[in-house]
């Protein structure tokens, strides 16, 4: 199991110690315990299965009567499900409530690992984002989903806020609600910021969020409605597909490849469901690594316009891509398109600074929407980053980034090649989606033995299913230490 940011319990994440018979607890106990704290901690989300009971003895030297034991008391504190011929597996103490079905008549989707009728959330949400708050262990770990901390420091950021926090500035921000849409200063600098990658907006077009993921949600809770249809991307970001899912939409999963999503499917999609939404990350895809061809990029407008949907476009890795990278929404100049962009993967992950850009006749629905959930955004910190962007330091900074990342992404690129990975998709940007050979579900839990956190391929497709790919964070994956112990793991029973 894996988190979606860089913060990881360390007492999990260290090498775990060998069972050993002691006087206070049995080995079945240890083993249970140990399988509970994973489970608390949401490194073993609902619906994932655990060893069976034959790999678990071996991984642990144990006899298998003890393991049976262990799993045992894991069934007596209902952290786990007994599925008769199948296995073990975690349960979900918060399960959603059932979902409208689809209806029956629905196209196979060529590629995808469900159709439709048979969707459901991969994950509890809150597990998901939960487990993104521990404390951040030493290791670096493969399966994160972030810079790491010393790759994002500077000195630019404490300076700008230094700036900004005068005791006037703390009189006039602090006690009273600032505006609405977000600050102003902010809302022009992005505005130029847009302006300067072809998308014709201005400051009235643009409302800032805690975050990316809370300008997403501003848009899914003001275009849609429980049972909607939201075409999203598979393999893509698993707490999307969880946070969908907890909102009552019916998710239907378009196969992404190199040059865009499955233009067949979808429009198939349309035909059937008449989808309200769909939801891309067009460059530096998550976890692919794949950008849009204009040509894709054009045929999904045109199917956007002929079956009266919208696209959210998530530009989350903007900062880190080539030059004049296709996005549709400078295609399309916002016409069915809503733009959703922030700077925790870049700069400051905690500042929670998102924003979204949208067709005029939206923004006011839309701000009403925010107004709803966080009423107004923090601005001093608004009013910081738009001095960091206007200053040219936050350009600079990512720049020094990209760097790093190119060279850092050669080196993890050569050691997984080297372990007897396959890379799915040529490598690029932060991810890399390599091929294992082996199913990365059963994968990780050898690994977090091993105090290694990795991100299994099932997290990042909309109905869970057994998967022997997984996503790498170049960053984090230059370590020869974690590719010998990979190896190993990989070569064990």
């Amino acid at each position: 199991m894996f988190t979606d940011a860089d913060t990881i319990p360390p007492d999990a994440l260290a090498s775990a110690p060998a069972l050993t018979r002691t006087a206070a607890q049995t080995l079945a106990e240890q083993l249970a315990s140990r399988f509970a704290d994973r489970i608390r901690d949401r490194l073993l989300a609902p619906g994932a299965r655990l060893p069976s009971v034959r790999q678990c003895a071996a991984q642990h030297g144990l006899n298998p009567s003890t393991v049976v034991a262990a799993y045992d008391l894991l069934l007596a504190q209902g952290l786990v499900l007994a599925q008769r011929n199948r296995g073990f597996f975690v349960r979900d103490r918060a399960p959603l409530r059932e979902r409208p079905a689809a209806r029956s008549d629905a196209p196979a989707a060529a590629g995808a690992a469900d159709t439709p009728t048979r969707m459901a959330a991969p994950v509890n949400a809150a597990a998901l984002i939960r487990g993104m708050f521990h404390p951040a262990g030493s290791r670096p770990q493969p399966g994160m989903g972030a810079f790491p901390p010393d790759w994002m420091a500077s000195t630019f950021l404490q300076a700008a806020v230094r700036r900004v926090t005068t005791p006037q500035a703390l009189a006039d921000s602090s006690l009273r609600y600032g505006e609405p849409l977000g600050d102003g200063h902010l809302r022009r600098v992005l505005a130029d910021r847009l302006q300067g990658m072809g998308l014709p907006v201005g400051p009235q077009q643009i409302i800032t969020s805690v975050g990316a993921t809370h300008a997403l949600d501003i848009v899914s809770r003001t275009l849609l409605k429980p049972g909607d249809c939201v075409m999203v991307e598979e393999p893509g970001w698993a707490v999307e597909f969880a946070r969908l899912a907890a909102m009552g939409m019916r998710i239907l999963p378009v196969p992404r490849g190199p040059a865009g999503p499955d233009l067949a499917v979808m429009a198939r999609y349309c035909e059937a469901h008449a989808p309200k939404l769909f939801v891309s990350v067009s460059v530096l895809h998550n976890p692919t690594g794949y950008s849009l061809s204009p040509a894709s990029a054009h045929r999904v407008l045109q199917l956007a316009q002929q079956h009266d949907f919208y696209v959210v476009e998530d530009d989350t890795y903007g900062h880190i891509a080539p030059e004049h990278a296709t996005r549709m929404s400078v295609l399309d100049g916002l016409q069915r398109t809503i733009y959703v962009s922030g700077f925790a993967k870049i700069l400051a992950p905690n500042w929670r600074v998102g924003y979204l850009a949208a067709p005029a006749e939206w923004v006011e629905r839309l701000l009403d929407t925010k107004l709803l959930t966080t009423l107004t955004t923090p601005s001093l910190l608004e009013r910081a980053l738009a001095h960091c962007i206007e200053q040219g330091q936050l350009r600079r900074h990512a720049e020094r980034i990209r760097t790093r990342l190119d060279l850092a992404r050669t080196r993890s690129t050569r050691l997984a090649q080297a372990a007897g990975c396959r890379f799915v998709s040529e490598p690029a940007g932060l991810f890399g989606w390599v091929d294992t050979g082996v199913d990365t579900e059963a994968l990780s839990q050898r690994m977090l033995d091993e105090g290694y956190l990795i991100a299994p391929g099932a997290l990042f497709h909309a109905a869970r299913a057994p998967s022997t790919l997984m996503r790498i964070n170049f960053a984090t994956t230059q370590d020869a230490a974690f590719w010998s112990v990979f190896s190993q793991r990989v070569a064990a029973p």
